[in-house]
């Protein structure tokens, strides 16, 4: 039996209904300073706009080392009536300082370490496990990540066991890109690690808006996330719109995802910012639905969602 793990427990995937399949309700990155996400309260508020807005389900996409607060995101998730998908494993190397605990550790800790957050909860050395009372958090999702043409010895010990908590339960893997580099070369270390390019999604996809490689990486069953709009500064939402229509007439619309990856204080309006989680519902979509229509927008945010976030292991629903 197929199901997608949310952080109140796993549901069969037709529930998911419309999915942002990148944000982040907490994070804290020595990369972002003065832009962390901290406060229960004010993510609830801006997970509720979420909600608001028709987006029924979005993965919390913080891994470990990074402030994630899965406790208080099942929280969240409760208030808001929100399907949330939250997230194991490590990002890129730079976002963790010399020292911190993560990059020392080997590959078969990793692997060990990842496995238990997807199976029996999340709750490590810099985070608060589930209060008395609550049940275990467990994470849906593996994340790994890459720098800009540059794999480091600790990403590759990342990868490598994410394909191996992968093996044990069948949770998908999202990978982070920096502008869409290195994308084959991490399609073909999970392949070596066992993990097939259909359980994987390549993060930021679009910061390199060239249809002909998106299609190259559809064509090995890689989902492709979409979650550059509202950054006029890289590119605009008109261009991020031509970028999925020639994608979709290329054949490759059911590897798309779309996401916002708001991701920073400083653009939630609960925090004080903008313009917010809800903007892709609500300024975005309606923009690429009048382009592409209704039927294909929506086969991106239920069917590839549900189709990719599925576990596909021997673990068993809880």
């Amino acid at each position: 039996m197929s199901f997608v793990r949310t952080v109140l427990g796993d549901i069969a995937p037709d529930r998911l209904g419309p999915t942002n399949y990148h944000e982040h309700l907490f994070q804290a990155s020595p990369l972002l300073p003065g832009d962390e996400l901290d406060n229960e309260l004010l993510s609830g508020r801006e997970a509720a706009l979420l909600r608001g807005a028709g987006t029924t389900a979005m993965v919390e996409a913080t891994p470990l080392g990074l402030g994630r607060n899965p406790a208080a995101t099942a929280r969240i998730a409760a208030a808001a009536g929100l399907h949330i998908v939250a997230t194991t494993g490590a990002h890129r190397e730079a976002h963790y300082p010399e020292g911190h605990w993560l990059r020392s550790e080997p590959e078969e800790r990793l692997a060990r370490r990842f496995t238990a957050e997807l199976t029996a909860g999340c709750g490590v050395p810099e985070e608060s496990p589930a209060a008395a009372g609550e049940a275990p958090v467990r994470a849906g999702l593996l994340k790994a990540g890459v720098g800009y043409w540059s794999i480091t010895a600790f990403e590759r010990r990342v990868l490598a066991a994410a394909a191996v908590a992968h093996s044990v339960t069948g949770a998908p893997v999202m990978v982070h890109l920096e502008f869409c580099t290195a994308a084959h070369e991490v399609l073909d270390l999970l392949s070596a690690g066992g993990v097939r390019e259909s359980r994987v999604i390549l993060a930021h996809a679009d910061r390199n808006p060239d249809a002909g490689l998106h299609l190259e990486l559809a064509s090995r069953g890689a989902y492709l996330g979409y979650d550059g709009m509202a950054r006029p500064k890289g590119r605009s939402d008109a261009e991020l719109i031509d970028l999925t229509e020639q994608v979709l007439a290329g054949g490759g619309g059911h590897r798309l995802l779309l996401g916002g990856d708001v991701a920073r204080r400083t653009r939630y309006i609960s925090y004080g910012g903008m313009p917010g989680l809800a903007y892709l519902a609500e300024r975005f979509l309606p923009r690429l639905e009048a382009r592409v229509g209704a039927d294909a927008v929506d086969r991106i945010l239920r069917g590839n969602a549900a189709a990719v976030l599925q576990w596909t292991g021997s673990e068993q629903p809880r």
